[in-house]
């Protein structure tokens, strides 16, 4: 594939040659999609099959524990992916940084799929998964932040919040095609093949999908903000030294922006799976592949959202917008949450998960262009992951398990306190932050 490339000059009148804005769609959405496919995967195995492959068994609920357990230890993970990536982001750039996040996740999703079983290794059976899912969420730690950068930095000013918005439609679309593998599987495999071998198949595929992605990705140019700082030799020694000294208050604000977005998702997909396919009266004994179905239909929610959010964003700001949002997140926790959900019903529990998923669009749309907006070009990359992803061990690396420990010993209503709760810290750094929609990059 030739990459469409216009020239820019630059203040020393030489060409620097620039991505087509067709080829940074492109590039930054094909990247985000295949990086949440591989983490989703994860996430919907580690609710129906790594109970029953990785751990011993006996008690079918600490099972299940210790299955969210190692899905919890990406997010630990993603912080120091992020400032590993985000350095050499904002060292040398972001294009070939977004090329190694790409193969370091790719690399640890098969590993995945090739794992000896508990049955057959023992203990080093989740020790290995757990290193393996360290390796996923190192990836995607840098992944999302360079994702953002090619995006917003190729962007016109007036637009940037929509064409943020493009990496962040990878989340539904990486949701969907993992839900939907694992759907196609059960439906082709008897319920003994999908167990012994068939959940092995997307991870070992998640291969071909890397490959494509990493063709698309090397043939870009670097962004034109970085290229311009680079040669200006402006770059910062060490990104997230200066970060933590100089921009503190900005990276605290950006970290409480992104929880409830974070809570908000986990618990609308991994705890709703959970509790939804969980027999009664634990939870409402709902046939798997229907919950998956139904995870599918609202993830549509989702993604309509997403690029509708972008737009919202670049027309009334990212603060403003953000927080009608995040205000209507609260009054979804406490007053559409417990009843939908608790009803038992499965059309009820699908308008829950649509809505719920549609307001997700609404809050994760504007992330790609009000993170990065919040940090100078410097350390950018790197402020911006670190920002998303130390959020990520804040809100959604606990979200499932909080979610389940607080239904099990109180009931669905201290699900949605909750998720209420993660909301109105969001909505207070909201607050604590300006608008930064007019602000060049």
């Amino acid at each position: 594939m030739q990459a469409s490339v216009t020239t820019t000059i630059d203040t020393e009148n030489q060409e620097t040659p620039v991505n087509s804005r067709g080829k940074v769609v492109i590039a930054s959405l094909i990247g985000t999609a295949i990086e949440f496919f591989d983490f989703y995967i994860y996430a919907t195995a580690a609710v129906i099959v790594f109970p029953h492959i990785f751990f011993p068994q006996g008690d079918p609920t600490a099972a299940t524990l210790q299955s969210l357990a190692t899905f919890a230890i990406a997010f630990i993970a993603r912080p120091i992916g992020s400032a590993l990536f985000g350095h050499f982001g904002d060292r040398v750039g972001r294009k070939a940084t977004l090329v190694a996040s790409l193969l370091t996740m790719g690399i640890s999703t098969v590993l995945i799929g090739l794992l000896p079983s508990y049955a057959s290794i023992g203990v080093m059976a989740p020790l290995l998964l757990a290193l393996a899912r360290f390796g996923q969420g190192l990836g995607l730690g840098g992944e999302w932040g360079g994702a953002a950068l090619l995006a917003t930095e190729n962007a016109p000013a007036k637009k940037r919040a929509l064409y943020g918005s493009f990496p962040q439609l990878g989340a539904p679309i990486g949701f969907f095609f993992a839900n939907g593998t694992f759907l196609l599987l059960s439906w082709l495999l008897t319920n003994e093949q999908f167990m012994a071998w068939g959940w092995r198949i997307p991870f070992i595929f998640s291969a071909v999908l890397v490959l494509i992605g990493l063709y698309v990705r090397v043939s870009l140019h670097e962004t034109p903000v970085f290229t311009k700082i680079a040669k200006a030799g402006k770059q910062v020694k060490v990104p997230l030294g200066r970060l933590l000294s100089k921009h503190l208050k900005a990276t605290i604000l950006g970290t409480f922006i992104m929880l409830a977005t974070y809570t908000l998702f986990y618990i609308m997909t991994v705890y709703s799976m959970t509790f939804s396919t969980s027999p009664v009266p634990a939870g409402l004994g709902f046939p798997r592949n229907d919950v998956l179905w139904m995870l599918m239909m609202a993830v549509i929610g989702f993604g309509l959202m997403i690029p509708v959010a972008g737009i919202i964003a670049d027309k009334y700001g990212r603060r403003n917008s953000m927080i009608v949002i995040t205000s209507l997140i609260i009054l979804f926790a406490l007053f559409v949450f417990p009843k939908l959900l608790g009803s038992g019903n499965e059309s009820l529990v699908m308008l829950y998960l649509f809505l719920g998923l549609s307001l997700m669009g609404l809050t994760f749309g504007p992330m790609g262009a009000l993170l990065p907006e919040l940090f100078p070009t410097e350390v950018r990359y790197t402020g911006a992951s670190f920002s998303y992803n130390v959020s990520s061990i804040l809100g959604a690396s606990v979200a499932p398990y909080i979610a389940t420990w607080l239904q099990a010993n109180y009931g669905l209503l201290y699900v949605g306190f909750y998720l209420a709760t993660m909301a109105v810290l969001t909505l207070i750094a909201l607050l604590l932050t300006k608008e930064t929609r007019h602000q060049s990059l």
